[in-house]
């Protein structure tokens, strides 16, 4: 059984409304999940009191959310929640599609995909698990800089809309502090949200999130932001493995480097494993940032052809093999980072404890989420 450790595409033109989110919703909460009648266009239920501003604090320090040794892993969907405006900069198609550039260089606006004219930002992920899986934990992270070009109100970090394949959205509310710090130019927060149940009843496919609290605009800091969904899953006919997610807040500008220690392990000389990241505003170009794993005495620098071992932080979605589908997918999201890193030659000498560490030498970003799956036997 897990050990659930105690909570320690397309653009829109310039005319959406950005109201708060609350009064739109009417909600019977059940945990942090409260279910909502989904609106038609033009139709606009009842509404309801906002939910209370969640608790915040300017640092969390990266501490244990998830650990389990099952037979299984850990899969996530994810996408930026903003991007360039390519009707006013040419070179944002070549940035999208892969090119150089950094976000405080653009005009940015919302990524919205949804058709419902009620919501400002929506993006699409896949959570693709094999045939046969069992969801044994997921939790949705979002975040992004609430300055930019406007100012988004602080109150609505805690609380997002999520859809699950097929599905109608549902409001998600923090179920835990949330990171949120004035720093570097930026106005930044990390939240977060238990969606266990959700996922496994609703399974594989896309699920969509709107309404994550990023500002639109342009400045020298810039304007990012994006959610991640993290699904362990076991599955009889898939290695033992151990699996761990840590989660926090902290900014890198700082000279913090978040590290993470996995002990316990067992695990065998040549074991395969992977491990994941989501951190936010890396730019792409700007070198120094690095993702280390050590194991005994041996450190190596993670990294592939879409991540440099010295530019890990460079505004990419990516994951060993294809690629799980995302709308839009953008191959450079201008500021926000979730990866999955094949740990290949980092595992040969086997032993009892991994060490992730992720730090940042020039780039002003800022870290969420680390986690691992590593076999338990060859």
């Amino acid at each position: 059984m897990p050990l659930l450790a105690t909570p320690t595409g397309s653009e829109r033109a310039p005319t959406v409304m950005r109201h708060s989110l609350g009064p739109r919703l009417r909600r019977a909460t059940v945990g942090v999940l409260a279910s909502t009648a989904m609106w038609a266009p033009g139709c606009f239920p009842a509404a309801a009191s906002a939910a209370p501003p969640s608790p915040e604090a300017g640092s969390l320090a990266f501490a244990q959310r998830y650990r389990a040794h099952q037979h299984g892993g850990i899969v996530r969907a994810a996408n930026t929640s903003i991007s360039c405006v390519r009707s006013t900069a040419s070179s944002c198609a070549d940035v999208q599609g892969g090119g150089n550039g950094v976000n405080g260089a653009f005009d940015m606006f919302y990524v919205d995909v949804d058709t419902d004219p009620n919501t400002y930002n929506s993006s699409c992920g896949e959570v693709r698990l094999p045939a046969g899986s069992r969801v044994t934990y997921a939790r949705l992270y979002w975040g992004g800089n609430l300055r930019v070009g406007e100012q988004k109100p602080a109150a609505d970090n805690g609380r997002v809309l999520i859809a699950e394949p097929g599905g109608e959205y549902k409001e998600v509310l923090a179920d835990t502090v949330v990171g949120h710090r004035v720093a570097d130019g930026a106005d930044a927060f990390q939240a977060s949200a238990d969606v266990t149940g959700l996922v496994r009843d609703s399974g594989p496919g896309l699920y969509t999130v709107a309404q994550v609290n990023v500002a639109m605009g342009r400045s020298e800091a810039g304007a990012w932001g994006g959610w991640t969904l993290v699904v362990a899953y076991e599955n009889p006919e898939e290695p033992l493995r151990h699996l761990a997610l840590w989660d926090g807040f902290t900014s890198l500008r700082s000279g913090s480097a978040p590290e993470v220690r996995l002990r316990d392990l067992d695990f065998p000389a040549g074991a395969a494993g992977r491990a994941g990241l989501v951190a936010y505003n890396g730019d792409r170009g700007t070198t120094g940032d690095s993702l280390t794993l050590t194991t005994g005495s041996t450190s190596i620098a993670l990294g592939d052809s879409a991540n440099p071992q010295n530019d890990v932080l460079n505004s990419t979605i990516s994951e060993p093999g294809a690629d799980a589908e995302r709308v839009p997918a953008y191959a450079h999201t201008l500021g926000y980072d979730s990866d999955v890193f094949d740990l290949g030659k980092g595992l040969q000498q086997g032993g009892d404890q991994v060490t992730l560490r992720l730090q940042s030498q020039q780039d002003a970003a800022w870290a969420g989420v680390l986690f691992v799956a590593v076999d338990a036997q060859r």
